[in-house]
Parts: C-alpha cells; sequence; structure tokens
C-alpha cells in the first residue's frame, strides 16, 4: 500500500509536511552498491565516496539515511538478520539436515557473499559493533533453526531429548562453512548428501 496515493493515478503524491521523503529505488541501489563495494575493496577501504559513485548518487543521498559506512553495514546486516532462514519440514531428521545444507550452500557460494561475509569476519574481530551483528545474522538465525530440527526429530523419536541444538548446528553447517568460506572450495557431486549423513550420524551418537 502507498501511503499519499490520490484517486487519480496521474496526480503527483505530496511530501509529508516537514519531513524528507526518501526515495525507495535510490535506498535500494545504495544497498546494492555497498554489497558490491565491500566485494571488491573490503570493509577496511570501503567508502562513503565509493558506494556513492557505484550506485549513481551523491554523497548526501547516502548521508541522509546513514551517519556513517558502519552504521550502514550493521543496518545491512540486521536487515539480512531479519530475514532468517527457512526451518526444513521434511518429516524426517535427515531431510531437515539435507534441507539446511541446501540453502546454507546456496547462500554461502553467493559470489558476493562469499567475498563479504569473510572480510565481515576479519572486521569483526577489531570492532565490537561489527561483531555482534555478526553473530545475529550467522549465529543466532541459524541456532533457531538447528533448535526447531532437533525439536522435530525428538518429537518423532529420531533424537533423545537431551540432543544439544548448539551441537547440531556445530556438526551440520561447520563442515560447510569450513568448506566454501575457509578452504574456499567446491562442493563434489554428493558432498552435501555425505555431509547430512555425518551430521545425522553424529547427533544420534
Amino acid at each position: 500500500m502507498l501511503l499519499g496515493m490520490t484517486t487519480d493515478p496521474r496526480s503527483p503524491r505530496r511530501a509529508p509536511a516537514g519531513a524528507a521523503v526518501l526515495r525507495e529505488d535510490v535506498t535500494d541501489a545504495i544497498r546494492a552498491a555497498v554489497f558490491d563495494e565491500l566485494a571488491a575493496v573490503g570493509f577496511a577501504r570501503m567508502s562513503i565516496e565509493g558506494i556513492a559513485r557505484r550506485a549513481g548518487v551523491g554523497k548526501t543521498a547516502v548521508y541522509r539515511r546513514w551517519k556513517s559506512k558502519l552504521s550502514l553495514v550493521l543496518d545491512l546486516v540486521s536487515a539480512f538478520a531479519a530475514q532468517g532462514l527457512p526451518a526444513p519440514a521434511t518429516g524426517s531428521l535427515y531431510g531437515d539436515v539435507r534441507a539446511l545444507l541446501e540453502v546454507a550452500a546456496h547462500a554461502l557460494r553467493h559470489p558476493v557473499a562469499s567475498q563479504v561475509i569473510p572480510d565481515l569476519l576479519v572486521e569483526a574481530a577489531r570492532n565490537p559493533e561489527i561483531a555482534d551483528a555478526i553473530k545475529a545474522a550467522l549465529l543466532d538465525g541459524q541456532r533457531g533453526v538447528a533448535a526447531l530440527i532437533v525439536r522435530d526429530a525428538v518429537a518423532r523419536g529420531e533424537l533423545a531429548e537431551s540432543a544439544d541444538p548448539d551441537r547440531a548446528l556445530d556438526v551440520i553447517v561447520g563442515p560447510l562453512y569450513w568448506r566454501l568460506v575457509v578452504v574456499r572450495g567446491d562442493l563434489p557431486d554428493g558432498y552435501l548428501d555425505e555431509v547430512a549423513r555425518g551430521a545425522v550420524a553424529a547427533l544420534r551418537a
């Protein structure tokens, strides 16, 4: 629903009195430029000037929305965290684990994410604000999904009630993260199936 629309679609929308209207298309262009800039030069070398140039806007357009490159990156990371991962509901522990691996692999193999995430993790070691935002984006959301997988598996009798969601997250996503983000290797055919089977065996042990 668009606020301020009139009955005549040809009539221009009026800006709220005393308020600056921030065009959504410009905001979206800036956000896309941030990801591209992070992938190209990293957080340390990223600048508002570079973001504005890549987005095709003036620096003022960026500063009207965010006070600094740190607040801009934190906003994007927080928005990503709010989206969360879909909780699989395949009806079996193996199916849920395999589905989670598929989604995580798709996200980690994205050309921008594969460059941005490692760089932000390096910056997180130096900046507590970035560390907290990254924790929310990369850990808290996935921890919630792992908890749901464990809960459903316990309800079906596939796992003991003592099963630990945090351990589940380690054994499910850990090998995938190591392979794609740290080693930066390809995923051979059947790799996700092998990891899923290994994770299920580990959780049941």
